[in-house]
């Protein structure tokens, strides 16, 4: 009897482990990359997020409605200047591939500053600060500050514009902004 149940247990490991080997417990489904790679070892990638279709939070002292509804922000000084926004991330075929928060503060008494942080599941996440001010093109520049995984042994610009929605939506504050992430590998330096 012992050993009928010694020969169970064994078997039943065996099933269960060639089960796990051949039936996937989890089929997550990832979205290809649309890096465009340049001669130089650098490649280029765009990103864009539709507003206000893709934003899932808004948080600022001064909004009426905040985004998700019931929302409190914080009524401490330190935080009157300052918004926070988390966006879902689209690749260039509208797919949406990860998402991206935006932290920015016009403070009269110190620095003003942006700060994004892009999350590509699977990818890593890339932390950029950009100049306050838009250049006369209509575009911001930041620096990749940090990285992880795949961007951890990047360095390279990101910017970002506002495009406007001119097909007539409802909303005047309807638009795309659009983000270019121009990357290089830190060991094509040298």
């Amino acid at each position: 009897m012992f050993k009928t149940f010694i020969a169970g247990i064994l078997l039943g490991m065996g099933a269960a482990a060639a089960a796990l080997h051949y039936i996937p417990v989890v089929d997550q489904y990832r979205e290809q990359s649309l890096v465009v790679v340049h001669p130089n070892h650098g490649n280029t990638e765009t990103f864009h997020i539709n507003v206000p279709m893709d934003r899932i939070m808004i948080g600022a002292d001064s909004q009426a409605t905040p985004l998700p509804a019931g929302l409190d922000w914080p009524e401490d000084p330190i935080f009157a200047d300052t918004r926070s926004e988390l966006f879902k991330l689209r690749n260039s075929k509208d797919a949406v591939v990860g998402v991206a928060s935006r932290i920015a503060a016009n403070d009269p008494e110190a620095d003003d500053f942006i700060e994004w942080v892009l999350h590509l599941p699977a990818r890593g996440s890339a932390y950029i600060t950009m100049e306050p001010e838009a250049r006369e093109e209509g575009y911001r520049v930041g620096m990749l500050q940090a990285g992880t995984r795949e961007f951890g042994a990047m360095r390279g610009l990101l910017t970002e514009q506002w495009i406007a929605d001119t097909t007539g939506f409802e909303d005047a504050r309807a638009g795309r902004i659009q983000l270019i992430a121009a990357f290089v590998g830190r060991e094509a330096e040298q």
